[in-house]
């Protein structure tokens, strides 16, 4: 190619879509606003959500509840260690992204990255461990097994940190989706291009379509009816601020969703311990006869 021809080149700019049931629609409304970096200069226009959007993401996370609470908690691990390698493979795309996004240097940027795969690996491996942790045998008076076992709650809406375009958004959802939930996320409302190029992994993964949707918009807009939705059971307002968290609290109160208050975080690469593995798990406890036990304990 000469050096004339190469000079005429037009950039090929890429088209950000939502991510719902495993495919890409663009908005059903046909909005779409304008993101910029940290300088104000425009990097894309991403799909603005409307409250379609989000009751069709909510019937897709829905679908997808059964078969990936069903899946062997090892398996859930295989599958988000999966989504780590793809991650690793495109590691460059989502360091230039978080650069832009969030005004970090190439260096920065990419600290931020390698920790996101990291804590990807981090929630992988605890997938079939939890359970070891927050489960098991519990000493009762009478002849009788008593177990306790942790189980997802159904399908949780994340509102992922505005702040924190990448690790911030990894760190709230993985914990979810690795305890067998299903998620309904709101990106970033100022930085949603790394949650958008997120979904594209997702897609080419082995996480099956419905069990993590991605929405891009305004937080408030979207966040009002996931709040308010009679089929979601939970929601983490991590990205919310103290004025939309209380009223999106008083809006989930109605139909007596779990809701995980926003937490401040310093530090988003610090190991962020179990508690949000834990938020969205209910526990199941089942008595089981043992027969009449006689003094030595050995009958049953």
């Amino acid at each position: 190619m000469s050096e004339k021809s190469e000079q005429q080149r037009l950039s090929v700019f890429k088209t950000y879509k939502l991510y719902v049931g495993g495919k890409f629609p663009r908005s059903e409304s046909g909005r779409v606003y304008e993101v910029t970096d940290s300088k104000g200069k425009w990097l894309a226009n991403a799909p603005q959500s409307s409250r379609k959007d989000a009751r069709d993401a909510v019937v897709a996370a829905r679908k997808a509840f059964g078969g990936w609470a069903g899946a062997t908690a090892y398996n859930r691990g295989q599958v988000l260690y999966r989504v780590a390698e793809m991650l690793e493979g495109r590691r460059a795309q989502f360091v230039h992204e978080v650069a832009d996004a969030e005004g970090l240097s190439k260096s920065k940027a990419a600290e931020q990255v390698e920790a996101t795969i990291d804590r990807w690996v981090w929630y992988a491996g605890w997938t079939d461990k939890i359970a070891q942790v927050v489960g098991g045998g519990n000493p009762v008076a009478g002849p009788y097994f008593n177990l306790s076992s942790p189980e997802p709650t159904g399908v949780v809406a994340v509102l992922a940190p505005q702040e924190s375009s990448f690790l911030g958004l990894v760190s709230v959802l993985a914990p979810v989706i690795a305890t067998g939930n299903t998620a309904v996320v709101v990106a970033s409302e100022k930085s949603p291009l790394p949650a958008l190029s997120l979904a594209e992994v997702l897609a080419t993964s082995d996480v099956p379509g419905g069990v993590v949707n991605v929405l891009s918009g305004r937080t408030a807009e979207i966040a009002a009816p996931l709040a308010s939705h009679q089929d979601v059971n939970a929601i983490d307002l991590a990205g919310a601020d103290e004025v939309l968290a209380k009223e999106l609290e008083i809006a989930a109160a109605d139909n007596l969703k779990r809701v995980l208050r926003p937490q401040p975080v310093d530090d988003w690469t610090a190991t962020p311990g179990i508690d949000r593995l834990t938020a969205f798990l209910e526990t199941k406890t089942v008595w089981h006869p043992t027969g009449s036990l006689g003094a030595s304990a050995s009958a049953y």
